[in-house]
């Protein structure tokens, strides 16, 4: 197991500061990421947190997960390594193609 924690289920109006000030009370926080959607900068509900140690990393998902915050049961659990995907437009899906060109210039259609 990791020191890095999901935190999901997360209220939009929940700031990092106050997450880190809630698991500070396991331990010492490395370091708190909210994550912001890119485009509104507003929250999108979740939050990773790293704990200095194993052990308060336990502590933290023994005591937060399940825990109300603004109203909402947070879900704590260890951080999964991110799945890698392609990136772009190579190889999936994709992009259609022209449609029926007319050359004719005006003659029925047929070049």
């Amino acid at each position: 197991m990791g020191t890095k924690l999901y935190v999901g289920n997360l209220s939009f109006n929940t700031m990092d500061t106050d997450l880190k000030t809630l698991f500070q009370q396991a331990g010492t926080v490395v370091s708190c990421d909210l994550i912001l959607d890119k485009f509104t900068g507003k929250s999108r509900g979740f939050a990773f947190v790293e704990m200095s140690s194993q052990e308060e990393a336990t502590k933290a998902i023994a005591d937060f997960n399940g825990k109300d915050m603004d109203g909402r049961a947070l879900t704590v659990n260890e951080a999964k390594p991110r799945e890698e995907r392609p990136r772009g437009n190579f190889g999936g899906g994709g992009g259609g193609g022209g449609g029926k060109r007319d050359f004719g210039g005006g003659r029925g259609g047929r070049y």
